[in-house]
């Protein structure tokens, strides 16, 4: 039996898609209906909270993990960052330094339970949001995106886990995968990521 746990914020949960439920659960979809009558068991949790940052993870992550255990195997994605850099009130909302502890303290949480654990890129804005602010009073930028990325790549290598560049599978064409709010994938973008992901974890099934 493998379970895959998919933390994160509300592009995990999959906000604004109200057809398909976001990319995690395509995914859940695709392997309850390919491996449940199976005996390779697949169990995918949607472990997404909308609004997250990585200081939520941390108070959740070890509780959680425990909770949804395989004694086969677990694969644990972790997908955060857009609410971290995020800008209120002229600071952001979790500033570097403090991004990349929290990182790091959630990746020590998570290999207390497997040693398969993937670090997610944050998407890029659209240009219609870039650098405004908008209505629930929020800025991010380009080069936050960037230098956020940058820091959740140097972090995956240090540990020598996995790493998914969600990021630049979107980056050409984000206007036409990402909804109108300028920061969610729209369906053909979760779609889009659900594809990307799944030879992923059937590298380990």
């Amino acid at each position: 039996m493998t379970n895959c746990l998919f933390y994160g914020d509300s592009i995990i949960y999959g906000e604004n898609d109200g057809i398909l439920g976001g990319w995690v659960d395509i995914l859940k979809r695709y392997y309850h209906a390919r491996y449940n009558e199976n005996a390779k068991e697949v169990n995918v949790f949607n472990l997404g909270i909308g609004g997250e940052t990585t200081e939520g993870l941390l108070k959740r992550i070890d509780i959680e993990c425990k909770a949804r255990q395989s004694p086969i195997e677990n694969l644990i994605f972790i997908s955060y960052g857009a609410n971290d850099l995020a800008i209120r009130n002229g600071q952001q909302v979790v500033p570097p330094k403090n991004f990349i502890v929290n990182l790091q303290s959630a990746i020590s949480k998570a290999l207390e339970f497997t040693d398969n654990i993937f670090l997610v890129t944050i998407l890029p804005v659209s240009k219609r949001i870039e650098g405004i602010i908008t209505s629930s009073g929020t800025l991010r930028t380009s080069e936050n995106v960037i230098a956020y990325n940058k820091l959740i790549f140097e972090i995956a290598s240090k540990n020598n886990i996995g790493y998914i560049d969600l990021y630049s599978i979107f980056s050409e064409q984000k206007e036409i995968l990402i909804s109108k709010d300028g920061v969610h994938p729209n369906e053909k973008g979760y779609e889009l990521i659900s594809e990307y992901v799944k030879p992923i974890i059937n590298e380990y099934l």
